[in-house]
């Protein structure tokens, strides 16, 4: 049996280069499924909205300017449906609850990380719906499948809060400073932003033939 490695992937959920990647993750989780395990942490790009994007882009059109830019960015990417009117009326504070929640599902059931967090971003970026919301987070559990009971009890507990914080804690560790970002072979390949698939495929195997040859890797 190969030895499996694992992928960690930082992103912040209402990132649109995380969503556009997104289909990337599932082809490494694809081509690689008997080698490569993803490991979903999150980073808090859109922690505050108000200042991301109400403030930050002020000087740019504010919340209509900046929907307009991932109009622009995702013109090129026929994988990705985008809301016409995006981050126009539906305006969502802050990232942190969607986050909350998917570590929540890790301790639930972390085979079904993936669908909730694409789910909860269909819902965001397809269909405009606030995710910083608990009714469109408690639907898209219910879409899924989880239990909408025992996710709220891991985050009433405090175990959901202390997983994201440790997700924090170890961002600093590793330098992540934005979202997407790939980390391969404990940190030591890192990919950020827009990468290809291939441009990943290529580190994998890079490591994956190190490490049989009993070696760093040097990618």
């Amino acid at each position: 049996m190969p030895q499996n490695h694992t992928l960690t992937y930082y992103s912040d959920i209402l990132c649109i280069w995380a969503y556009i990647s997104q289909a990337r993750i599932d082809g490494v989780s694809a081509r690689f499924a008997d080698e490569i395990n993803i490991d979903y942490r999150f980073c808090s790009v859109f922690g505050n909205t108000a200042h991301k994007i109400g403030i930050g882009w002020a000087t740019r059109g504010g919340y209509a300017g900046f929907g307009k830019h991932l109009h622009e960015v995702v013109a090129e990417f026929d994988h990705i449906k985008l809301h016409p009117d995006i981050w126009q009326h539906c305006r969502p504070l802050s990232s942190t609850p969607a986050h909350t929640l998917i570590k929540a599902v890790q301790r639930v059931d972390k085979s079904q990380c993936r669908a909730v967090l694409q789910e909860l971003r269909s819902a965001f970026f397809e269909r405009c719906l606030d995710i910083g919301n608990w009714s469109v987070l408690q639907e898209a559990l219910e879409v899924v499948g989880v239990s909408v009971k025992d996710v709220q009890e891991i985050i009433h507990s405090g175990l959901a809060y202390a997983d994201l914080e440790a997700d924090r804690s170890e961002q600093q560790i590793l330098l992540v400073q934005g979202s997407p970002t790939i980390l391969l072979n404990e940190g030591r390949q890192k990919l950020v932003g827009n990468v290809g698939f291939r441009v990943i495929e290529a580190n994998i195997n890079e490591l994956l033939c190190s490490r049989a040859a009993g070696s760093a890797s040097w990618c």
